[in-house]
């Protein structure tokens, strides 16, 4: 048996300006607020305006990341993310991720169920500040040899 990958959806997150809060007992922390964007796939909609990732340079120099948010699909559904990760204090890129989905009964099961792995790519404008992530996330499965 091995492990696939099956792709169910991309996010193209906008992003507000970044909120330094500044040192905490934890390490540094700001917040990236998340401003729209767009879901394509095998589900579509977009990416409602209030979430937001609340970043944590920790003591060591990595990095956690921990974002929530929410998706309109096209059929109306309301989809909650929940989109983690750690990453050491130079990150190659893309970033792997851990997002985890809740939404009602009778939402896309292939978002219900199983484990999802994300791969989140940043996004500068042409002043080098982060403006929008790609997140690209697969469906784990497991297939026979």
């Amino acid at each position: 048996m091995r492990l696939t990958g099956e792709h169910v959806l991309t996010v193209d997150a906008l992003l507000g300006d970044v909120v330094d809060v500044g040192e905490t007992p934890t390490g540094h922390r700001r917040v990236i607020p998340v401003v729209g964007g767009t879901v394509s796939g095998t589900v579509t909609g977009e990416v409602l305006p209030g979430g937001a990732d609340w970043n944590l340079e920790r003591r060591d120099g990595s990095t956690e990341l921990w974002a929530r948010y929410e998706l309109r699909l096209s059929d109306g559904a309301v989809v909650s993310v929940v989109n983690t990760a750690v990453h050491e204090p130079s990150p190659r890129l893309p970033i792997l991720t851990t997002p985890r989905f809740d939404l009602a009964d009778g939402g896309p099961v292939e978002l219900r169920t199983g484990v999802h792995v994300g791969l989140l790519v940043p996004r500068t404008d042409e002043h080098g500040r982060l403006r929008s992530v790609r997140v690209e996330v697969l469906r784990v499965g497991v297939a026979q040899a």
